[in-house]
């Protein structure tokens, strides 16, 4: 962080771009304090020619980050887009991404590669599982509902049937 704060090669993240507002707007209070005592028109020169200089370095490194020439940040409230925008994920032609190399943090272990929820006809409970209950048409407690004559009373799946949980 902070590195060639002058130059304007490279790609900062938002982080890096929003303290370097902070230090500028603080800076910034402080000569305007000075100023206000002295009226030296010289001193101003040559204090915010160094200071403009590294918030504009500041802001092309972060349209790089984004993608974008250095020159896009002369549109108005695009610094404050800047802030929010998240940089482009790997190296783009500005160079590499400044959060280093990202890592695929999300593992999927199911050996399922249809996308697919494995459908139960055996209805009930399956450990592990969901069968999606009285939505799962598949579902055989669904199927045999209480106007069936063959319907099971005695349900030992585990699912909720009418009330019987409670009785």
């Amino acid at each position: 962080m902070f590195e060639n704060v002058f130059s304007f090669d490279g790609r900062i993240r938002r982080t890096e771009y929003g303290i370097s507002i902070i230090i500028y707007t603080i800076l910034a209070v402080i000569i305007n304090l000075i100023l206000q005592e002295s009226r030296d028109a010289s001193f101003l020169a040559f204090a915010y020619i160094p200071m403009l200089w590294f918030l504009w370095s500041q802001g092309a490194k972060r349209c790089h980050d984004v993608g974008n020439s250095g020159w896009w940040q002369l549109i108005p409230f695009y610094g404050l887009w800047l802030l929010f925008q998240e940089g482009e994920p790997g190296q783009n032609q500005y160079g590499d991404n400044p959060k280093g190399k990202q890592q695929n943090t999300y593992t999927h272990n199911s050996t399922n590669t249809s996308h697919q929820q494995p459908t139960n006809s055996s209805g009930g409970y399956n450990q592990g599982n969901y069968s999606g209950g009285h939505n799962n048409n598949n579902n055989l407690d669904y199927l045999n509902n209480q106007s069936n004559p063959n319907y099971n009373k005695n349900n030992s799946s585990g699912e909720y049937n009418s009330g019987e949980l409670y009785k």
